[in-house]
């Protein structure tokens, strides 16, 4: 079993991703989307969950959510809580007095993906930056022959349509993907195996009994 700390498996995992051709932009600002963030979350740690606590109402009527994502091993022997908030503002990052229901529930989602963020995943896109800390020419090498054969052999084993996978990452063919995308395809893959071992199992079990 690996010494490293979850935390930094999961810091590791999710800030190696690329989110750049994710991002919305509405005025100045740039946003994440809150469903791709959550699925790409849940790609890699199926487990994981979050929660909203009580708004914080200020005197002049501007509000403060918060939110709380703890991403879970698939075990649940392990996992990592990380909080985050963010006042309900207008396009101009001003905060808004009496906001009403829709504003507030947009800003949550907001607050959800900025507090995925701090697992790693788009934290960079808050810096002002491009691209992730990884060094842009690590995350855009191709991969290597072996990897590719990896690759299709967890394709193969999990019974996964090879065009509808490489759609998923955008590309044409297995020869295009990158390194930073590698991880997050064997992430994939690896837990839909592991899915289908428990699938099978679980059949045995029914069918001997």
């Amino acid at each position: 079993m690996s010494n490293t700390p979850f935390s930094q498996t999961v810091w590791s995992t999710l800030s190696a991703i690329n989110v750049s051709e994710h991002v919305e932009k509405k005025g100045n600002l740039s946003y994440l989307s809150w469903s791709w963030a959550w699925q790409t979350l849940m790609d890699n740690y199926p487990c994981s969950k979050y929660e909203f606590g009580e708004n914080t109402v200020y005197p002049d009527g501007s509000v403060e959510v918060n939110c709380t994502v703890t991403v879970i091993r698939d075990t649940g022997t392990e996992h990592v809580a990380r909080s985050m908030w963010l006042p309900v503002m207008d396009n101009r990052n001003h905060a808004i007095c009496h906001p009403n229901a829709r504003q507030i529930s947009d800003t949550k989602m907001r607050c959800l993906v900025k507090c995925i963020a701090i697992h790693g995943l788009g934290l960079y896109i808050y810096a002002g930056e491009d691209l992730p800390q990884v060094e842009a020419e690590e995350l855009r090498k191709p991969l290597t022959s072996d990897q590719v054969d990896n690759v299709l052999q967890l394709l193969e084993a999990t019974d996964t349509d090879y065009d509808q996978f490489i759609r998923h990452f955008k590309i044409v063919s297995l020869s295009e993907m990158t390194a930073g995308q590698y991880q997050n395809a064997l992430s994939i893959l690896e837990k839909k195996m592991q899915k289908l071992a428990e699938e099978r199992q679980a059949e045995a079990t029914s069918e001997s009994n």
